[in-house]
């Protein structure tokens, strides 16, 4: 059967490029010439694969594994089974990642693979958008008046790209999005169907609902990544920011004015509200919900699925439903069980005789 990987690897490496480029010591130097065509798990790896073990969870995958090679720290190594080669590294999920990133470049950008460099015939570009070289617009894309995209940048298919939007270097703009009031920076990646710059959610009550004017821009700095499906609000008054290089995960919602730091990473379908703040490096977990005005300091890390009404301090660690430091709210679940359990099993309820009168 023809293989069915969409991204096939660069030419093979041996052991000991792989060494000399992840800072690994091959502890059987006799196999340095061993060659590696691709990378896989520990539990579907073959011999002319490289894998790796951080984990002692799979450590019975590690045990069983048929790779030809394996990263992974002095502390495992005695773990390997004879005929796996040793890559002993210090930080090996790290090592393993630097050998893919030299494997699988292709991965590393979005891209529909639709079209070469240059414009495609099907393009629709206004006469006043400036292009540098080198730009690649792909089939049925738009580009209107008075844009301005940088060298080395795709626009994916279908892309729409609204009057007066400036555009980076090096950018990668996904197939079907949307982006209008913005000005986005260098080497920024998004994803398929993202929505840049449309109306924030603003009304007041008096009655009825009355549209507030979003009059704002969305700033996107260097080096930032999108996932598939986000939403940027642009401001009301002033412009939504997103600080250099953090690192956004699929179908996030961040509404208006929202100012986040450099170098956050946010999980998937995350709720952002508007007017608030995150510091630098911050982190949230999947599907967290912020409340409007909040502010989250720099290197503060949010669980999963938790729900913020308050500011959390810089450096600190919160979950739950609301949100409070995770020392306190593991002691409160932990109290909770405790009372549960201490309560014993519930007693099943008697039947209710009035209910029951006048059945058959």
């Amino acid at each position: 059967m023809a293989s069915t990987s969409f991204f096939p690897p660069r030419p093979s490496s041996t052991l000991a490029e792989i060494a000399s480029l992840t800072k690994a010591t091959l502890v059987d130097a006799s196999q340095a010439e061993h060659r590696i065509t691709g990378l896989a798990s520990l539990d579907e790896a073959g011999p002319m694969h490289l894998t790796f073990f951080e984990n002692l969870r799979y450590v019975d995958d590690l045990v069983a594994t048929r790779a030809g090679a394996c990263l992974v720290s002095e502390r495992f190594e005695g773990r390997v089974p004879p005929h796996v080669a040793v890559l002993r590294a210090r930080r090996p999920f790290h090592a393993f990642v630097e050998v893919a990133r030299q494997l699988y470049v292709d991965a590393l950008r979005p891209s529909t693979g639709l079209s070469g460099q240059g414009i495609a015939p099907t393009a629709v570009i206004d006469d006043t958008a400036k292009l540098e070289d080198e730009v690649t617009v792909e089939p049925l894309a738009v580009i209107g008046p008075d844009v301005e995209i940088g060298a080395g940048t795709v626009i994916g298919a279908g892309a729409v790209i609204a009057a007066g939007v400036k555009i980076g270097r090096d950018c990668d703009i996904g197939a079907g999005s949307h982006l209008q009031h913005a000005l986005i920076g260098n080497n920024v990646l998004m994803h398929p169907g993202c929505h840049i710059g449309q109306d924030g959610f603003g009304f007041i009550f008096a009655g009825r609902h009355t549209k507030v004017p979003q009059t704002g821009r969305v700033i996107i700095q260097n080096d930032v990544e999108l996932g598939a499906g986000t939403t940027i609000d642009r401001g009301s008054l002033r412009d939504t920011v997103i600080g250099e290089g953090t690192k956004i995960d699929n179908q996030v919602q961040i509404g208006h004015n929202v100012t986040i730091g450099r170098h956050c990473v946010i999980a998937a379908k995350c709720g952002l509200a508007g007017s608030l703040t995150l510091g630098d490096n911050v982190a949230l977990g999947a599907m967290v919900g912020i409340n409007n005005h909040v502010m989250i300091g720099d290197g503060a890390q949010v669980a999963a699925m938790s729900g913020v009404k308050d500011s959390i301090p810089a450096g600190e660690r919160w979950g739950g439903m609301f949100a409070r430091p995770t020392r306190t709210w593991f002691r409160e679940m932990l109290a909770v069980r405790r009372l549960a359990e201490a309560s014993g099993p519930e007693t099943a309820a008697k039947p209710d005789d009035d209910r029951d009168e006048g059945r058959g």
